[in-house]
Formats: structure tokens, sequence, C-alpha cells
């Protein structure tokens, strides 16, 4: 039996994320007033992903981006859609702050592997799989070595390395980790793109190669 990840862990992010979400509380709302003049109305980002075991369920995030659409009907591309305000947002990584609710809730933990779109699923490997032994977290492994900026192969190479590694001197050196790159906004975007290129689409590259 397994005291930490098991018992230990989702108690700390219980009350963690309560008592962050309380402090926090004055910039969640200055947030949400910037991005409700920002975006004309829409303030929260909210959609379904796979947490642990697969199970879905809806992540709730600051929207950073708009919704305008081409003469089709169709979203214009990310970087066309990402606001000034939303830039910043999500550059200082304030955009994750909503996510307390979720790990209070029980749906993420602070520390996991990012919880990516549930798109994803079928394309995973029995290892890439394995990412979902363990809940979804604000921050991660990943986050703390390139984030948005390193490739996927190697992001899910961290994400199970931390499934198999899991400790809780690891996720405080995470932590740790992660108010260094908030400072530096490192790695939030990859190379040539707003966020972060589409798996499936990566997938499929691969495939043709």
């Amino acid at each position: 039996m397994k005291l930490y990840p098991n018992y230990i862990k989702p108690l700390l992010d219980f009350v963690i994320s309560l008592i962050a979400f309380i402090i926090l509380l004055p910039v969640t709302l200055l947030v949400a007033l910037a991005l409700f003049i920002a975006n004309r109305g829409d303030v929260f980002f909210v959609q379904p992903r796979p947490g642990k075991g697969g199970k879905v369920f809806h992540v709730i995030k600051f929207k950073t981006m708009n919704d305008l659409k081409d003469s089709q009907g169709n979203l214009l591309p990310d970087e066309k859609r990402l606001t000034p305000v939303g830039s910043f947002v999500r550059k200082t990584s304030l955009d994750e702050i909503p996510q307390l609710i979720n790990v209070i809730k029980g749906d993420m933990s602070l520390i996991g592997p990012r919880p990516l779109l549930v798109d994803y699923l079928p394309f995973y490997d029995e290892i890439q799989k394995r990412r979902h032994e363990v809940k979804p977290g604000i921050t991660g492994w990943t986050a703390v070595n390139g984030r948005n900026s390193i490739s996927w192969d190697e992001k899910f190479r961290y994400d199970i390395w931390y499934v198999e590694n899991i400790s809780f001197a690891l996720d405080v050196k995470i932590l740790l980790l992660t108010v260094a790159k908030v400072i530096k906004s490192e790695g939030i975007s990859a190379k040539g793109h707003a966020t972060m290129p589409s798996f499936i689409e990566y997938v499929r590259q691969k495939k043709q190669n």
C-alpha cells in the first residue's frame, strides 16, 4: 500500500488548494473582470478532460482566447484569438487558478500530468496510457521540464517517469521549480505556435514518416 500517493497526497491537495483559493480570491476576481472586458463577456473555459483511470471530468480555467471566427464560421487560429490580456494571464499562469476548484473537488491534484484532450485517448499507446494511473495536475514534472516547448514524445516520457517515481520530495521539488518557471515565463508555447500543436496531428505525421 502506497501511503503518500493514496492518502497523504489527496489530503494535502485538498487543504493546500482550499487555502490557496481563499488567499487568491482577490486576484481571481481582478483577472475575471479583466477577461470579462477583453473577451466581451466570456471569463471561464470549461472543457471535458480525462482524469485518473481515463474518467472524464470538466476542467475549469480562465478563458484567454476569444471566439472570433472566419467567414466560413471556423474559429481563427489560436494566435489570432489570444488577446493581450489573455496573453498576460497565460504568461503568468494566472489562467490555472480556477483549477484549484478541480483539486478541491478531487478531480485533479496539485502535481501530476497535465490533463489533455478527450479526443487524444484513442491515439495513446499502452505506455502513454500510464499517465492516467494518477490524477492529472495543475503543474507537473513535464511542466517544469519544458511544458509546451518540448515534443510530445518528451512530454509523455516525463509523465510516465513521474508516475513511476511519485513521492513527497519530488512533489515539493516540482512546486519549487514551478514557481521559478512562472517567474521566468518559460515553456508557455511551442516554437511557432501560440500554445501547443495537436497530438493527433503529431501521431499522423509520425505514421507518415
